[in-house]
């Protein structure tokens, strides 16, 4: 099915795969028809992005009005969940919307509803709604751990393990009530926030373009603005939209697992300069992976342990879990627990009351 071919923003949707083509995903792409299909395809949304299915699965609008999605043995992968709600049929739009239309042609159902790691322009992201990045930018039928999220109070960049962090944050002046329809707007001028369709101030500026554009969170948690190029039949970055407030050291996983990120955004294993090596990169040539243990550590073996410390560093979030406390309880609390990797210790001026934050094991994951 093919959408907007006539505006020079081409969408279809389909089947789709990468590499080997062994799991699918049913898709809306963005594509252009004077070109190779597998140079210009990016996907925009997908239907079952956790659950993937195989060769000779099917996608079929039923007799109870809804789109359901099989895997090749029968199983339910996906679902429009309409069923009963009067459609006759399925569109997709010139801005690569795909809707299921009733006799009068109202909206039953939309893709722009349900925002998987990307936004179009035009498209909404209503107070609850969120962006989910994949868990690696080869991955893209796992979902990571980074989301970008909606509230009544503000933009929130998210860390979802067990214990939720904020490493983005944009408050909002204005109160709203649960009553209201609260949502931001992606346009070309930016993300506009809405109240109940007015209220329309813009909380992140984009600078305006005529050429295709797609805002996707990335597996390291930048919200990055991509830009459609003919000449090169790529997608070029043309904005990193949280990075001026966070700075490049300020995401997450900025320096993959073991690693400490510099102001310029420079990685390297965690470790005394004129000390022994207890880290390794993963790879010389891309230092922004990380790092892994030389000799893994064990909770069996704790006696023979002991902290490496590095000074005058700062972590992304700092929600600690004593307070009043020293560095030496700090240090003994992380090493009764086998969930804990690293212990940070803050103080002010007087270092026998500071607060400590346990690191659990799930964030080097």
């Amino acid at each position: 099915m093919f959408g907007g071919i006539a505006t020079g923003q081409d969408y279809a949707c389909g089947f789709y795969c990468t590499g080997t083509c062994h799991i699918y995903v049913f898709a809306i792409f963005f594509f252009q028809l004077s070109s190779s299909p597998r140079l210009a395809l990016q996907v925009v949304w997908s239907a079952n992005r956790e659950f993937p299915v195989k060769i000779n699965s099917t996608l079929e609008l039923t007799s109870y009005e809804d789109l359901v999605l099989k895997d090749s043995d029968g199983t339910i992968a996906w679902s429009t969940n309409t069923s009963g709600k009067s459609v006759v049929r399925l569109t997709l739009t010139e801005v690569g919307n795909l809707l299921l239309l009733d006799e009068r042609n109202g909206t039953v159902w939309q893709s722009f509803d349900h925002p998987t790691d990307s936004l179009l322009p035009g498209q909404i992201l209503l107070a609850g709604q969120k962006l989910t990045a994949s868990v690696s930018s080869t991955n893209w039928t796992d979902l990571g751990y980074l989301s970008f999220t909606l509230t009544r109070s503000g933009l929130l960049g998210l860390m979802e393990t067990d214990r939720p962090h904020i490493y983005y944050q944009h408050n909002f002046t204005h109160d709203f009530s649960t009553n209201d329809m609260v949502y931001v707007k992606y346009g070309f001028g930016g993300l506009s926030l809405f109240l109940n369709s007015e209220y329309d101030i813009t909380v992140i500026v984009i600078t305006d373009s005529i050429l295709p554009r797609l805002l996707k969170l990335g597996s390291d948690g930048h919200l990055r603005l991509y830009e459609w190029y003919n000449d090169s039949l790529t997608w070029e970055q043309a904005d990193d939209l949280l990075t001026g407030d966070l700075g490049e050291c300020g995401y997450p996983t900025a320096c993959g697992e073991y690693a400490i990120c510099t102001n310029n955004g420079q990685c390297s294993c965690s470790g005394p300069a004129d000390g022994p090596n207890y880290f390794r990169q993963i790879d010389v040539r891309n230092s922004n992976l990380g790092c892994y243990e030389i000799t893994p550590l064990s909770c069996e073996d704790v006696q023979r342990q002991r902290f490496l410390e590095l000074r005058d560093v700062s972590y992304f979030t700092l929600n600690p879990d004593l307070e009043n406390t020293n560095s030496e309880i700090c240090k003994e609390t992380c090493l009764r627990n086998c969930s804990c990797k690293a212990a940070i210790f803050q103080y002010g001026l007087n270092s026998s009351d500071g607060s400590c934050y346990l690191v659990p094991s799930e964030y080097f994951h």
